[in-house]
């Protein structure tokens, strides 16, 4: 008897598919659209490949994410702690030329703050999120010398134009900070924000007018042996 079941649950199904009528066939559902959204291209300045190459291949960074801010360029470049780019910005620098804060800056206000103090320090900075006046958090990168990396303040002067400035393509608009570093708000909070959060990371600003080994005296030996980098 059990091998009559498979032959005349095939009859049965033979009859039925004679006297059904034939079904129609459903079109196959459009793939879902994709929700995530491309990243925009990054194009790092020749300068800056080669600070992240040295950071990467040294691992100066000590595991940490790390971001590199082209002063001349008017741009940060945000690295993983491999060294594999993540996003690129423009920023906000400070209005002076220049690659030292001046001694006692960062106890000043703001008003007591010449137009020739107004630099944005190079150096290489382990930077973590904190309070700034107001309970304001930052991600501080010279906590001495009071020069963070942050959005556009909501209370910047309107008629510093800070908004069309950072969508300039001219560097020299970038100018117009204090000191500190402003990037885009969704930048800012969506991107480097959960980067640097936990355990913060290693910010390297490059100099306006300094050299870079100066700046950067590990960077000697990678300077003799790493090969050129195209510009």
């Amino acid at each position: 008897m059990k091998t009559m079941i498979p032959l005349l649950a095939g009859l049965a199904l033979m009859g039925a598919g004679a006297d059904a009528a034939p079904k129609k066939r459903t079109p196959p559902r459009p793939a879902a659209a994709a929700t995530s959204v491309a990243r925009p291209p990054i194009f790092p300045s020749a300068d800056t490949r080669f600070v992240a190459d040295w950071v990467a291949t040294s691992g100066d960074n000590r595991k940490l994410p790390f971001a590199v801010i082209d002063k001349k360029a008017a741009s940060l470049t945000l690295f993983d702690a491999r060294g594999m780019p993540l996003a690129q910005v423009p920023v906000l620098i400070g209005i002076a030329l220049g690659d030292d804060a001046s001694p006692g800056v960062g106890a000043k206000k703001l008003e007591e703050i010449g137009p020739a103090e107004k630099t944005t320090p190079a150096g290489r900075y382990l930077a973590k999120f904190g309070y700034a006046a107001g309970r304001t958090s930052v991600l501080w990168v010279d906590y001495a010398n009071s020069v963070a990396i942050h959005a556009i303040p909501a209370d910047a002067a309107r008629g510093e134009r800070r908004a069309a400035r950072m969508a300039s393509p001219d560097p020299a608009q970038h100018r117009i900070t204090f000191g500190c570093i402003n990037v885009p708000r969704a930048f800012y909070a969506k991107t480097l924000g959960p980067k640097f959060r936990k355990k913060g990371g290693y910010v390297y600003v490059l100099p306006d007018v300094k050299p870079m080994e100066e700046v950067f005296p590990r960077l000697r030996v990678h300077a003799l042996t790493a090969p050129p980098i195209a510009s």
